[in-house]
């Protein structure tokens, strides 16, 4: 597994930036060693939309947040949302299928905590 490029699910990101515990301090290391940090787009809506429902409050500006942790952002491209519709459907959450869509178009180590992308087969660092 690589963990040189990143992608970070949006408790992961949101875990960082508040410094929580339960990313793990192995997680943290390999993250703040890592060449490339990509924190996608969809996780930025995934927390827009949380935090509109009062699910969720955030400290300040996603994208600020992104910026300020040194990661970069991820854009949702065309490639990634075709990449969706060939996953199988073991996980029905539609930002976790993005994200793991985007890891694999991108080549990306996914990193996250949600055991039920494991059968995907795909590089993922655990939380």
């Amino acid at each position: 597994m690589r963990t040189d490029r990143l992608l970070l699910d949006t408790h992961v990101f949101l875990w960082w930036r508040c410094d929580a515990a339960r990313l793990s301090q192995e997680a943290r290391q390999i993250i703040s060693r890592a060449d490339l940090v990509f924190v996608s787009a969809a996780s930025a809506w995934e927390a827009a939309i949380k935090s509109a429902l009062g699910r969720l409050r955030l400290p300040g500006s996603f994208a600020s947040g992104v910026e300020d942790s040194g990661f970069e952002k991820l854009p949702i491209g065309f490639s990634h949302a075709e990449a969706v519709a060939t996953l199988p459907l073991h996980h029905r959450d539609p930002f976790d299928r993005l994200l793991l869509a985007q890891a694999w178009c991108e080549g990306l180590t996914l990193v996250t905590h949600d055991r039920r992308l494991e059968p995907y087969g795909l590089p993922i660092l655990w939380t």
